[in-house]
C-alpha cells in the first residue's frame, strides 16, 4: 500500500525536498510519552543528529523531551528550539574547547565523557569559569549489535567510550578532579537495533558495572542507556509507530536500577523516520542493455543512507497506477553509488512522475551535502503544504 500525500500540493513545489508527517510525529512522540510514563524516573531525550529541522525540533520539544547533542552546533539548535538546557545531554568523542564552554555557558544537565584526556580538558575549562561540570562516563560495553558494522558503537574496536578494564583509573581521576561531579553513566550500543536481546545484553552489563561501583561505594544519580530502536523499513505503513512498548518493558525487566536512580534514553530514528519521506521528480527513463534506469533528480547528496549503508528505503511512484515494471532508481551525481534502489518494483515510470523514498526522517535530510555544487533540499511539514 502506497502512502498518502498531498500530489496537487506536491506539483507546485520545487523538488528534491524533504516532506514530514507532523500528525504521525505527534502520534509517535504521545506512544513515547505514554509507554516511557509508565515506569518511575524514564526520561526520553531526543538525539538531535537525527534530524535538526527547526519545525521538527520545536514540535519535540513540545511534547517534552529533552536533547541529545553531539556537536556544539546541536547545542545551538536545541537552544533555538526551545530546550531548556538542563534537559541537554552532550556526548561526542572529539568535543572542541569552544563546544565545551558553550555547554559550560548554558549549564547543560550533563556531559557524557569518553576519555581521560576529555574529562581533564572539561575539569580544566570549568575551572576557568569557576564552575562544576556534571559529567557521565560513557563506558564501552564490549557489547555487539546486530546491525550493520557501520552503526554498531559498543564493541572494543570502535572510538567511543570508556574501555571497561580503564573503569577504576577513570573513576580514581575523577574523584582527583575539583571542577568534575560524576553523576552519570552513559552506554550506547548502535542504531537501528531491532533485536531485544541486544538491549538485554546491555542491560545485563550494565548491571555487572553498577554492582562493580557499587562495591566502591559509588552510586550514581542516573544511567543513560542511549537509544539504537530501530523501524519497520520495509513496512512504512504497517508499522509507522515503532514498538515502544516491549522496548522499554525489556528495560524495566532486565535493568537493575538502585533506589532514586533514573534512566534516560536518547531516541533519535525511532521518533522520526518514518514520518519523513524524500520526493523526487522522475528526470528520464533510461532502456539499459538489460535494464530499465528511472533517474531522479533526487541524488546521493539528498539521502546518502543507500550509498553509505547499502540501506534500504521503500521506493514509490506516488502519481500512477499503471501496470509494475522493474527499475534500477537512480540520482544525477557523477558516482556510481548514486543509487537508491536495484530492480525496484514500480508502476510504470515517465518523465515528471513524482517519486517518494520514504521512512527518511532519520538521516536524510540532516546528512545532505552541497556535493557537485547541488543546493540542499528543502523541508516542508504537513502544515505548510495546505
Amino acid at each position: 500500500m502506497k502512502g498518502t500525500f498531498p500530489i496537487s500540493k506536491f506539483r507546485e513545489l520545487e523538488t528534491p525536498f524533504y516532506y514530514y508527517d507532523t500528525q504521525l510525529l505527534r502520534d509517535t512522540l504521545t506512544c513515547v510519552n505514554n509507554e516511557a510514563k509508565k515506569y518511575e524516573k524514564y526520561i526520553v531525550h531526543y538525539a538531535v543528529k537525527a534530524n535538526a529541522n527547526p519545525k521538527l525540533l520545536s514540535i519535540i520539544r513540545e511534547n517534552g523531551l529533552g536533547a541529545d547533542c553531539v556537536s556544539g552546533g546541536e547545542i545551538r539548535a536545541a537552544i533555538q528550539a526551545g530546550f531548556p538546557s538542563s534537559k541537554i545531554v552532550y556526548a561526542g568523542v572529539g568535543k572542541a574547547d569552544w563546544e565545551i564552554n558553550l555547554g559550560l555557558e548554558h549549564n547543560i544537565f550533563c556531559f557524557n565523557v569518553e576519555s581521560v584526556p576529555e574529562l581533564e580538558v572539561i575539569n580544566e575549562l570549568a575551572g576557568t569559569k569557576e564552575k562544576v561540570a556534571s559529567v557521565a562516563l560513557r563506558i564501552n560495553p564490549n557489547v555487539g549489535a546486530h546491525t550493520h558494522a557501520n552503526i554498531t558503537t559498543g564493541l572494543k574496536e570502535n572510538k567511543f567510550g570508556i574501555n571497561l578494564e580503564d573503569l577504576d583509573t577513570v573513576l580514581d581521576k575523577v574523584e582527583a578532579l575539583p571542577n568534575v561531579k560524576l553523576m552519570g553513566l552513559h552506554f550506547h550500543i548502535g542504531s537501528q537495533i531491532l533485536d531485544m536481546g541486544d538491549f538485554i545484553g546491555l542491560c545485563n552489563r550494565v548491571n555487572e558495572i553498577q554492582e562493580h561501583m557499587y562495591n566502591r561505594r559509588i552510586i550514581v544519580e542516573h544511567i543513560n542507556v542511549g537509544g539504537g530502536l530501530g523501524i519497520d523499513y520495509q513496512h512504512p505503513n504497517r508499522q509507522a509507530i515503532p514498538d515502544f512498548t516491549e522496548y522499554f518493558a525489556t528495560f524495566h525487566k532486565h535493568l537493575k536500577l538502585r533506589p532514586q536512580q533514573s534512566l534516560h534514553f536518547e531516541l533519535g530514528r525511532s521518533i522520526v523516520a518514518q514520518c519523513g519521506s524524500l520526493i523526487a521528480k522522475t528526470l528520464y527513463v533510461k532502456q539499459g542493455a538489460n535494464k530499465q534506469f528511472a533517474i531522479l533528480d533526487a541524488g546521493m547528496t539528498d539521502l546518502i543512507r543507500p550509498a553509505l549503508y547499502q540501506a534500504y528505503h521503500k521506493i514509490e511512484n506516488i502519481t500512477s497506477e499503471e501496470p509494475i515494471e522493474k527499475y534500477d532508481v537512480v540520482g544525477p551525481i557523477c558516482e556510481s553509488s548514486d543509487v537508491f534502489g536495484k530492480a525496484v518494483d514500480l508502476n510504470k515510470v515517465k518523465r515528471g512522475d513524482l517519486i517518494a523514498l520514504r521512512s527518511a526522517g532519520a538521516y536524510g535530510e540532516i546528512m545532505a551535502s552541497g556535493y557537485n555544487c547541488r543546493p540542499l533540499p528543502k523541508g516542508y511539514i504537513s502544515e505548510d503544504i495546505v
